[in-house]
């Protein structure tokens, strides 16, 4: 066959043949000879390869990113924490025909979700009282429930009370000795001290007398227990607060189921 016969389709597919059999040869060639040749001329074609795929692909820059854990709060920060939350709840207790101006008759804790306040029991304890808020709000209560140690006070359903945070109540199977507790005055004064002992009395603790109806706190702000007002720093446990809390429960929803409702104003 004379190529000047050929079409130009003929020609290209030719060319591309003549090519295809060339680069083979080129590299059965070229493996050869590798393969004779001296090995520091082996690893000078693998360095110039290895450098030739590294300057086409570039690996691309890894970034790192750091992530910094929040610190955990200082023991100043618990401190300060749990006794401005004490502090919110802590309230004074007056006879209705008595001015918050004058002297309170006792001291209390404010406790949101039982809508209730504890104190100390005793015999000046009346049964309508004014509860008064560090803001300075008042609120009228009723005695509700008491036994020989403590005494709970009630809010009426309509009483719109404040918002404030509400603690646990924490047993006194879980507290250690020299594990930190506080408490905030009448007055708004603070006190630190530790748990000494746990008896079936109650907590005893290193803190100075704080008057009666004055609620103790752990580092979280939980209440462990509220101050007889004995000299040697005992506080009535929190479980006998639970107790006394579930039976005022208890005795709440029976009076409703068996009393009919009866109109009246809100106190």
């Amino acid at each position: 066959m004379n190529i000047e016969e050929l079409t130009k389709s003929q020609l290209l597919l030719l060319t591309i043949l003549v090519t295809f059999v060339t680069s083979i040869a080129t590299g059965i060639l070229t493996v050869s000879l590798l393969d004779q040749a001296p090995p520091v001329v082996t690893q000078t074609v693998n360095q110039i390869v290895e450098r030739t795929i590294k300057t086409v692909a570039p690996s691309l820059p890894v970034t790192v990113v750091k992530t910094t854990a929040p610190a955990p709060p200082s023991s100043e920060d618990l401190v300060t924490g749990a006794l401005a939350a004490q502090n919110a709840r802590t309230v004074l207790i007056y006879k209705t025909d008595q001015s918050t101006s004058t002297a309170a008759t006792a001291i209390g804790t404010y406790l949101p979700s039982a809508r209730a306040v504890a104190t100390a029991a005793a015999d000046i304890l009346p049964k309508q009282a004014i509860i008064e808020f560090p803001d300075g709000l008042t609120k009228p209560v009723t005695l509700t429930r008491e036994n020989k140690s403590l005494a709970i006070y009630g809010f009426s359903d309509s009483a719109t009370l404040p918002q404030v945070a509400d603690p646990k109540l924490v047993s006194a199977q879980d507290l250690k000795l020299g594990e930190t507790v506080l408490a905030i005055r009448g007055d708004g004064s603070a006190t630190t001290g530790i748990v000494a002992q746990v008896t079936t009395n109650g907590v005893y603790t290193t803190l100075p007398s704080v008057g009666a109806g004055v609620g103790a706190v752990d580092l979280s702000g939980d209440l462990v227990g509220i101050a007889t007002g004995n000299a040697q720093g005992l506080f009535i446990s929190a479980d006998v607060l639970h107790a006394l809390l579930i039976a005022t429960s208890t005795t709440a929803t029976t009076t409703a189921t068996n009393t009919p409702i009866v109109s009246a104003s809100a106190p």
